[in-house]
Protein backbone atom coordinates (compact mmCIF):
# COMPACT_ATOMS: atom_id res chain seq x y z
CA UNK A 1 0.00 0.00 0.00
CA UNK A 2 1.47 3.66 -1.07
CA UNK A 3 0.69 6.65 1.58
CA UNK A 4 0.35 10.27 0.92
CA UNK A 5 0.46 13.24 2.87
CA UNK A 6 -3.55 15.02 3.81
CA UNK A 7 -1.85 18.30 4.51
CA UNK A 8 -3.67 19.85 6.96
CA UNK A 9 -2.92 17.70 9.61
CA UNK A 10 -0.15 15.65 8.68
CA UNK A 11 -1.38 12.43 8.28
CA UNK A 12 0.29 9.93 5.89
CA UNK A 13 -3.48 8.22 4.45
CA UNK A 14 -3.55 5.01 1.96
CA UNK A 15 -4.19 6.23 -1.85
CA UNK A 16 -7.20 3.67 -1.36
CA UNK A 17 -10.05 4.72 0.99
CA UNK A 18 -12.57 2.31 2.44
CA UNK A 19 -16.09 4.16 0.87
CA UNK A 20 -18.95 2.88 3.33
CA UNK A 21 -21.80 3.93 0.88
CA UNK A 22 -21.98 0.36 0.11
CA UNK A 23 -22.87 -0.03 4.13
CA UNK A 24 -26.46 1.48 3.06
CA UNK A 25 -27.38 -1.29 1.27
CA UNK A 26 -27.30 0.67 -1.90
CA UNK A 27 -25.54 -1.72 -3.80
CA UNK A 28 -27.46 -4.33 -2.71
CA UNK A 29 -28.48 -5.71 0.85
CA UNK A 30 -25.22 -6.21 3.53
CA UNK A 31 -25.34 -7.62 6.95
CA UNK A 32 -23.62 -5.81 9.10
CA UNK A 33 -20.98 -8.61 10.23
CA UNK A 34 -20.11 -9.01 6.70
CA UNK A 35 -20.09 -5.49 6.53
CA UNK A 36 -17.75 -4.95 9.59
CA UNK A 37 -15.24 -8.04 8.11
CA UNK A 38 -14.85 -6.19 4.68
CA UNK A 39 -13.58 -3.21 6.97
CA UNK A 40 -11.43 -4.82 9.09
CA UNK A 41 -10.11 -6.70 6.29
CA UNK A 42 -9.15 -3.81 4.65
CA UNK A 43 -7.50 -2.30 7.42
CA UNK A 44 -5.28 -5.46 7.89
CA UNK A 45 -4.48 -4.86 4.55
CA UNK A 46 -3.01 -1.26 4.87
CA UNK A 47 -5.85 0.94 4.34
CA UNK A 48 -6.38 3.52 6.48
CA UNK A 49 -9.09 5.83 5.34
CA UNK A 50 -12.95 5.27 6.38
CA UNK A 51 -15.48 7.61 3.96
CA UNK A 52 -18.55 7.44 5.58
CA UNK A 53 -21.99 10.40 5.61
CA UNK A 54 -25.06 11.03 7.52
CA UNK A 55 -26.68 10.66 4.64
CA UNK A 56 -25.34 7.05 3.88
CA UNK A 57 -28.50 5.21 5.69
CA UNK A 58 -26.84 3.10 8.87
CA UNK A 59 -23.66 3.72 6.85
CA UNK A 60 -22.38 5.48 10.03
CA UNK A 61 -24.05 2.83 13.09
CA UNK A 62 -21.79 0.59 11.14
CA UNK A 63 -18.62 2.33 10.74
CA UNK A 64 -18.73 2.66 14.51
CA UNK A 65 -19.31 -0.41 15.41
CA UNK A 66 -16.53 -1.58 13.36
CA UNK A 67 -14.08 0.94 15.00
CA UNK A 68 -15.05 -0.77 18.34
CA UNK A 69 -14.19 -3.95 17.48
CA UNK A 70 -10.80 -3.02 15.82
CA UNK A 71 -7.77 -3.18 17.76
CA UNK A 72 -5.33 -1.55 16.06
CA UNK A 73 -4.13 2.02 14.40
CA UNK A 74 -7.07 4.54 14.24
CA UNK A 75 -7.89 5.08 11.51
CA UNK A 76 -8.39 8.28 9.57
CA UNK A 77 -12.45 8.90 9.62
CA UNK A 78 -14.27 11.06 7.05
CA UNK A 79 -18.08 12.30 7.19
CA UNK A 80 -20.28 14.55 5.95
CA UNK A 81 -22.85 16.81 6.96
CA UNK A 82 -26.80 15.42 5.07
CA UNK A 83 -27.98 18.11 3.03
CA UNK A 84 -31.34 19.17 4.69
CA UNK A 85 -34.52 20.71 2.44
CA UNK A 86 -35.20 19.98 -0.83
CA UNK A 87 -33.50 16.46 -2.04
CA UNK A 88 -33.18 17.49 -5.89
CA UNK A 89 -29.66 18.20 -4.87
CA UNK A 90 -28.74 17.61 -8.74
CA UNK A 91 -29.31 20.19 -11.73
CA UNK A 92 -30.00 23.46 -10.76
CA UNK A 93 -28.02 24.81 -7.35
CA UNK A 94 -30.72 25.00 -4.34
CA UNK A 95 -30.27 28.02 -1.91
CA UNK A 96 -27.85 27.44 0.88
CA UNK A 97 -30.36 28.17 3.32
CA UNK A 98 -32.81 25.34 2.07
CA UNK A 99 -30.22 22.85 2.13
CA UNK A 100 -27.88 24.08 5.50
CA UNK A 101 -30.41 26.21 7.30
CA UNK A 102 -28.96 28.02 10.62
CA UNK A 103 -28.14 25.53 13.26
CA UNK A 104 -28.35 22.60 10.69
CA UNK A 105 -24.02 21.98 9.94
CA UNK A 106 -23.95 21.70 14.00
CA UNK A 107 -26.71 19.42 14.49
CA UNK A 108 -25.88 16.96 11.52
CA UNK A 109 -22.24 16.59 12.78
CA UNK A 110 -23.05 16.13 16.63
CA UNK A 111 -25.46 13.17 15.59
CA UNK A 112 -22.76 11.88 13.28
CA UNK A 113 -20.34 11.68 16.34
CA UNK A 114 -23.14 10.01 18.37
CA UNK A 115 -23.50 7.29 15.77
CA UNK A 116 -20.04 6.61 15.27
CA UNK A 117 -19.22 6.45 18.82
CA UNK A 118 -16.44 9.13 18.89
CA UNK A 119 -15.60 12.46 20.03
CA UNK A 120 -14.20 14.13 17.18
CA UNK A 121 -13.53 12.88 13.57
CA UNK A 122 -10.62 13.59 11.64
CA UNK A 123 -12.76 14.61 8.91
CA UNK A 124 -15.96 16.52 8.53
CA UNK A 125 -16.97 18.06 5.01
CA UNK A 126 -20.25 19.66 3.72
CA UNK A 127 -22.41 16.61 1.46
CA UNK A 128 -23.01 19.43 -1.18
CA UNK A 129 -21.66 23.05 -2.26
CA UNK A 130 -22.31 25.76 -4.56
CA UNK A 131 -20.21 28.43 -5.97
CA UNK A 132 -23.04 31.04 -5.91
CA UNK A 133 -23.36 30.31 -1.78
CA UNK A 134 -19.57 32.08 -1.99
CA UNK A 135 -17.01 31.46 0.96
CA UNK A 136 -18.66 32.89 4.43
CA UNK A 137 -22.16 33.01 5.80
CA UNK A 138 -23.32 30.99 9.43
CA UNK A 139 -22.83 27.69 7.17
CA UNK A 140 -19.49 27.99 6.94
CA UNK A 141 -19.03 29.63 10.32
CA UNK A 142 -20.10 26.81 11.79
CA UNK A 143 -18.03 24.15 9.93
CA UNK A 144 -15.06 26.45 11.16
CA UNK A 145 -16.63 26.66 14.63
CA UNK A 146 -16.58 22.86 14.84
CA UNK A 147 -13.31 22.65 13.92
CA UNK A 148 -12.11 24.82 16.02
CA UNK A 149 -13.98 22.87 19.41
CA UNK A 150 -12.30 19.98 18.30
CA UNK A 151 -15.31 18.12 16.71
CA UNK A 152 -13.04 17.73 13.42
CA UNK A 153 -9.59 17.99 12.74
CA UNK A 154 -10.15 19.47 9.15
CA UNK A 155 -13.35 20.30 6.85
CA UNK A 156 -13.95 19.72 3.47
CA UNK A 157 -16.45 19.85 0.61
CA UNK A 158 -17.91 17.48 -1.37
CA UNK A 159 -18.96 18.26 -5.08
CA UNK A 160 -22.36 16.87 -6.26
CA UNK A 161 -21.60 15.59 -9.42
CA UNK A 162 -18.97 15.76 -12.65
CA UNK A 163 -18.55 19.75 -12.18
CA UNK A 164 -15.97 19.82 -10.45
CA UNK A 165 -14.50 23.58 -11.33
CA UNK A 166 -17.46 24.89 -8.76
CA UNK A 167 -15.29 24.20 -6.25
CA UNK A 168 -12.38 26.13 -7.32
CA UNK A 169 -12.55 29.69 -5.99
CA UNK A 170 -13.50 27.40 -2.55
CA UNK A 171 -9.98 26.15 -3.16
CA UNK A 172 -8.42 29.04 -3.59
CA UNK A 173 -10.09 30.54 -0.31
CA UNK A 174 -8.26 28.97 2.11
CA UNK A 175 -11.05 27.87 4.47
CA UNK A 176 -11.23 24.13 3.54
CA UNK A 177 -8.51 21.42 4.13
CA UNK A 178 -9.83 18.86 1.51
CA UNK A 179 -12.10 18.50 -1.77
CA UNK A 180 -14.27 15.08 -2.98
CA UNK A 181 -14.50 14.54 -6.15
CA UNK A 182 -15.91 12.41 -8.94
CA UNK A 183 -12.76 11.31 -10.75
CA UNK A 184 -12.49 8.02 -13.52
CA UNK A 185 -11.15 7.12 -17.15
CA UNK A 186 -14.22 8.26 -18.43
CA UNK A 187 -14.39 11.50 -15.87
CA UNK A 188 -10.87 13.22 -15.65
CA UNK A 189 -11.80 16.40 -16.07
CA UNK A 190 -10.50 17.06 -12.39
CA UNK A 191 -6.91 16.57 -13.37
CA UNK A 192 -7.43 19.48 -15.57
CA UNK A 193 -7.33 21.70 -13.47
CA UNK A 194 -9.04 21.27 -10.04
CA UNK A 195 -6.77 18.72 -9.17
CA UNK A 196 -3.16 20.82 -9.91
CA UNK A 197 -5.08 23.85 -8.44
CA UNK A 198 -5.58 21.81 -4.68
CA UNK A 199 -1.72 20.88 -5.05
CA UNK A 200 -1.17 24.42 -5.42
CA UNK A 201 -3.02 25.50 -2.54
CA UNK A 202 -2.26 22.76 0.03
CA UNK A 203 -5.79 21.00 -0.15
CA UNK A 204 -6.29 17.52 -0.19
CA UNK A 205 -8.43 15.38 -2.97
CA UNK A 206 -10.44 12.56 -2.20
CA UNK A 207 -11.40 11.21 -5.39
CA UNK A 208 -14.44 8.90 -5.62
CA UNK A 209 -16.23 7.04 -8.15
CA UNK A 210 -13.06 5.40 -9.63
CA UNK A 211 -14.87 2.48 -10.74
CA UNK A 212 -17.68 4.69 -11.63
CA UNK A 213 -20.58 2.77 -9.92
CA UNK A 214 -19.01 -0.73 -10.97
CA UNK A 215 -19.21 0.04 -14.65
CA UNK A 216 -15.78 -0.04 -15.75
CA UNK A 217 -15.29 -3.48 -13.97
CA UNK A 218 -16.26 -4.25 -17.38
CA UNK A 219 -19.39 -6.22 -15.75
CA UNK A 220 -22.38 -4.63 -17.26
CA UNK A 221 -24.55 -5.75 -19.62
CA UNK A 222 -27.23 -4.36 -22.09
CA UNK A 223 -29.77 -6.88 -19.92
CA UNK A 224 -28.69 -6.30 -16.59
CA UNK A 225 -30.99 -5.26 -14.19
CA UNK A 226 -31.19 -3.30 -11.42
CA UNK A 227 -33.61 -2.94 -8.12
CA UNK A 228 -35.34 0.47 -7.56
CA UNK A 229 -33.03 1.00 -4.55
CA UNK A 230 -29.90 -0.10 -6.04
CA UNK A 231 -27.57 3.81 -6.66
CA UNK A 232 -27.21 1.89 -10.25
CA UNK A 233 -30.30 1.40 -11.41
CA UNK A 234 -31.27 4.88 -11.75
CA UNK A 235 -27.38 5.89 -12.77
CA UNK A 236 -27.41 3.27 -15.61
CA UNK A 237 -30.72 3.76 -16.92
CA UNK A 238 -30.84 7.09 -17.15
CA UNK A 239 -27.55 8.98 -16.30
CA UNK A 240 -25.85 6.96 -19.22
CA UNK A 241 -26.61 6.05 -22.62
CA UNK A 242 -25.70 1.88 -21.96
CA UNK A 243 -25.08 0.99 -24.85
CA UNK A 244 -22.25 3.49 -25.86
CA UNK A 245 -21.10 3.49 -22.54
CA UNK A 246 -20.20 -0.64 -22.84
CA UNK A 247 -18.15 0.51 -26.39
CA UNK A 248 -16.44 2.55 -24.55
CA UNK A 249 -15.36 0.15 -21.77
CA UNK A 250 -14.76 -2.05 -24.43
CA UNK A 251 -12.13 0.06 -25.58
CA UNK A 252 -10.05 -0.14 -22.56
CA UNK A 253 -9.79 -3.90 -22.97
CA UNK A 254 -6.96 -3.15 -24.85
CA UNK A 255 -4.73 -2.35 -22.11
CA UNK A 256 -5.28 -5.39 -20.64
CA UNK A 257 -3.09 -7.60 -19.05
CA UNK A 258 -0.15 -5.69 -20.20
CA UNK A 259 -0.35 -2.75 -17.86
CA UNK A 260 -3.13 -4.16 -15.36
CA UNK A 261 -4.29 -7.48 -14.28
CA UNK A 262 -8.04 -6.26 -15.09
CA UNK A 263 -10.60 -3.16 -15.98
CA UNK A 264 -11.19 -3.04 -12.34
CA UNK A 265 -7.26 -2.49 -11.47
CA UNK A 266 -6.75 -0.49 -14.28
CA UNK A 267 -9.27 1.92 -13.30
CA UNK A 268 -8.24 2.24 -10.18
CA UNK A 269 -4.59 2.55 -11.07
CA UNK A 270 -5.53 5.14 -13.12
CA UNK A 271 -7.94 7.21 -9.96
CA UNK A 272 -4.75 6.98 -7.90
CA UNK A 273 -2.03 8.03 -10.25
CA UNK A 274 -1.43 11.64 -9.81
CA UNK A 275 0.41 12.90 -6.84
CA UNK A 276 -2.13 15.11 -6.36
CA UNK A 277 -4.62 12.95 -5.45
CA UNK A 278 -4.37 12.22 -1.46
CA UNK A 279 -6.51 8.64 -1.54
CA UNK A 280 -9.53 7.19 -3.75
CA UNK A 281 -12.72 5.82 -1.97
CA UNK A 282 -13.93 2.83 -3.24
CA UNK A 283 -16.97 1.12 -1.86
CA UNK A 284 -15.67 -2.18 -0.48
CA UNK A 285 -18.58 -3.39 1.34
CA UNK A 286 -17.92 -7.04 -0.09
CA UNK A 287 -14.80 -8.43 1.61
CA UNK A 288 -13.65 -10.38 -2.03
CA UNK A 289 -13.67 -6.58 -2.91
CA UNK A 290 -11.33 -5.33 -0.87
CA UNK A 291 -9.24 -7.65 -1.31
CA UNK A 292 -9.15 -7.07 -5.26
CA UNK A 293 -8.76 -3.40 -4.73
CA UNK A 294 -6.22 -3.54 -2.89
CA UNK A 295 -4.37 -6.16 -4.60
CA UNK A 296 -4.79 -3.56 -8.02
CA UNK A 297 -3.44 -0.73 -6.24
CA UNK A 298 -0.43 -2.45 -5.42
CA UNK A 299 0.34 -3.24 -8.86
CA UNK A 300 3.18 -1.51 -11.07
CA UNK A 301 1.90 2.32 -11.59
CA UNK A 302 0.53 2.55 -15.15
CA UNK A 303 2.94 4.00 -17.35
CA UNK A 304 2.89 8.05 -18.31
CA UNK A 305 1.76 7.46 -21.50
CA UNK A 306 -1.07 5.70 -21.26
CA UNK A 307 -2.48 7.97 -18.40
CA UNK A 308 -2.57 10.49 -21.24
CA UNK A 309 -3.72 8.10 -23.73
CA UNK A 310 -6.31 7.55 -21.05
CA UNK A 311 -7.17 11.19 -20.46
CA UNK A 312 -7.29 12.21 -24.07
CA UNK A 313 -8.77 9.31 -26.23
CA UNK A 314 -11.06 7.69 -23.71
CA UNK A 315 -12.63 10.66 -21.75
CA UNK A 316 -16.62 10.30 -22.27
CA UNK A 317 -18.44 13.06 -20.54
CA UNK A 318 -21.62 12.73 -18.63
CA UNK A 319 -22.81 14.62 -15.37
CA UNK A 320 -24.44 12.58 -12.22
CA UNK A 321 -27.01 15.26 -12.28
CA UNK A 322 -28.73 13.59 -15.43
CA UNK A 323 -29.62 10.53 -13.38
CA UNK A 324 -32.66 12.91 -12.54
CA UNK A 325 -33.32 14.84 -15.28
CA UNK A 326 -33.45 12.73 -17.79
CA UNK A 327 -36.08 9.67 -16.00
CA UNK A 328 -38.40 13.39 -15.27
CA UNK A 329 -37.72 14.35 -19.42
CA UNK A 330 -38.08 10.42 -20.51
CA UNK A 331 -41.74 10.72 -18.46
CA UNK A 332 -42.90 13.65 -19.90
CA UNK A 333 -42.29 12.67 -23.11
CA UNK A 334 -44.23 9.43 -23.14
CA UNK A 335 -46.90 11.33 -21.36
CA UNK A 336 -46.90 13.75 -24.29
CA UNK A 337 -46.77 11.22 -27.11
CA UNK A 338 -49.78 9.12 -25.26
CA UNK A 339 -51.99 12.42 -24.91
CA UNK A 340 -51.46 12.81 -29.03
CA UNK A 341 -48.89 15.79 -28.83
CA UNK A 342 -45.61 16.10 -30.97
CA UNK A 343 -42.22 15.74 -30.19
CA UNK A 344 -40.05 18.25 -32.31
Amino acid sequence: MQYRSFPATGDSLSVLGFGAMGFAGWFGPIGDNDAIRSLHTALDLGVNVIDTARAYGRSEQVVGAALRAWSGPRPFVATKIEPRGPQHQFGAPPSVHEVFPKGWVTESCETSLRELGVDSVDLMQLHLYWPTWGHDGYWMDELQTLKQAGKCRSVGISIPDHRHDSAISLVESGLIDSVQTILHIFGSEPLDTLIPICQANNVAVIARCVLDEGGLTGSLTEDAEFPPGDFRHGYFDWTVPRRAYIAKVDALRRYVPEHASSLAALALKFGIHHPGVTTAVTSMHVEEYARMNIAAVDEDPLPEDLVWRLRTSHRFEINLSNRDAWQVAAAEDVAAIGAGAGVS
